[in-house]
């Protein structure tokens, strides 16, 4: 228990402290989106939180915006997706499209660090034991999953069914990762997991 709520306080600390210091390039990056292309700068979608509870997810928009959702049900994004917008490659690439979420780590509905949220499609290809080991757990910003398989838009680019292959390829490893990452998690991990983050985005 304490080590949750030691965990919640880094959270809020951290999360408040990098919306202040990062507050002028979020406007900055906010203001490009619009320029760019008609839409808000923000994108919400539904993801699967803690305990199965369903929250939605912030990010910087990086595709054309589609008021009616036209988007043919898609949730994956494959390779050069032809709805990724001139600054929305950039943001996908540098990962800062996913800056938006400190918004949720305050609101707490994520963490930091933690299993990425998944869309409720995915979450219940999760095997009964996985789904209860990994929804155990706020969800996080990163993880060592999202580290690895930073490329994994180029990967499904180039399978032939990328449905397929994520399902049975790719959320298989992210889950053995996941429930690692709950069965090991301490305050010390969530530090080398943000270290090797930021190595990874610099890079």
């Amino acid at each position: 228990m304490k080590t949750q709520r030691d965990k919640r306080l880094f959270d809020l600390l951290a999360a408040g402290a990098g919306l202040v210091l990062l507050a002028p390039l979020l406007l900055a990056l906010a203001l490009w989106i619009r320029l760019d292309s008609p839409g808000p700068a923000l994108y919400r979608q539904r993801r699967v939180g803690r305990h199965g509870v369903p929250f939605d997810i912030l990010k910087f928009r990086t595709m054309a915006h589609r008021p009616d959702g036209a988007d043919g049900g898609r949730q994956l994004t494959v390779g050069c997706d032809p709805r990724i917008t001139r600054a929305g490659r950039f943001l996908r690439a540098s990962k800062l499209d996913e800056l938006p979420q400190l918004i949720n780590v305050l609101q707490g509905t994520m963490s930091l660090v933690g299993p990425r949220p998944e869309v409720p499609r995915y979450v219940d290809c999760y095997p009964p034991a996985v789904r209860r080991t990994v929804l155990s757990v706020a969800p996080g910003i990163t993880d060592l999953a999202s580290i690895l398989y930073k490329e994994e838009s180029a990967i499904l680019g180039r399978a032939a069914d990328p449905e397929r292959t994520y399902v049975e390829t790719i959320l298989p490893v992210k889950l053995a990762y996941y429930q690692r990452y709950v069965h090991e998690r301490s305050f010390w991990l969530d530090l080398r997991i943000l270290a090797r983050t930021l190595v990874a985005v610099l890079r």
